[in-house]
This record gives C-alpha cells, sequence and structure tokens, in this order.
C-alpha cells in the first residue's frame, strides 16, 4: 500500500483511468469482431449489398480505433497496426 497521501490519490486516478481504458478497449475489440464477421460473411457469399456493409464496419472500427489511439488508450503504432491487419483482411478476400 502507499505510504504517501500523493501515492494513495495517484491510485485512485490509476484506476479511474484503468477502468476508462477497459471500455474503450472493449469497444475496439467489439466492432473488430463484427467487422470479422461480416468479412466471413461476404466471403461465403459475395454480394455488392454485402460489400457495403463490409466497408461500413470497416469505416466504424477504424473510427473506434483512430478515437482510441486520440484518447491514449492505444499507442498511435498499435493503432496503425490493427488497421493495417483489418485492411490487408479486406484485400485477400476482395480479390
Amino acid at each position: 500500500m502507499a505510504n504517501t497521501k500523493s501515492a494513495i490519490k495517484r491510485i485512485k486516478t490509476i484506476e479511474r483511468n484503468r477502468i476508462h481504458n477497459c471500455a474503450y478497449k472493449s469497444v475496439v475489440k467489439t466492432f473488430i469482431k463484427k467487422y470479422l464477421k461480416v468479412l466471413t460473411d461476404y466471403n461465403n457469399e459475395p454480394s455488392s449489398t454485402k460489400l457495403d456493409n463490409l466497408e461500413t464496419t470497416l469505416g466504424i472500427a477504424y473510427s473506434k480505433i483512430d478515437k482510441a489511439v486520440k484518447r491514449g488508450v492505444f499507442h498511435s503504432n498499435k493503432g496503425a497496426r490493427i488497421k493495417s491487419s483489418l485492411a490487408s483482411k479486406a484485400n485477400t478476400v476482395k480479390k
């Protein structure tokens, strides 16, 4: 346990931020899973409406990742790496 008053305050701040960051990470994971589900649906049976849905969910996932990076939940390189991974999966399916 912390000994000083400032250390106790810092522990409270860290815990508050951890909970806040967990919420952002959860949202990002949820939208990545939704995107991957739409991607497998499109892969099984391609159609123009599914392609539109695929692009829409990819845009939403990108938006959530960018917001998490902006808030400091993810490092910018990690956000770029996740987005690159999602884009490469989409490119393999569209070909």
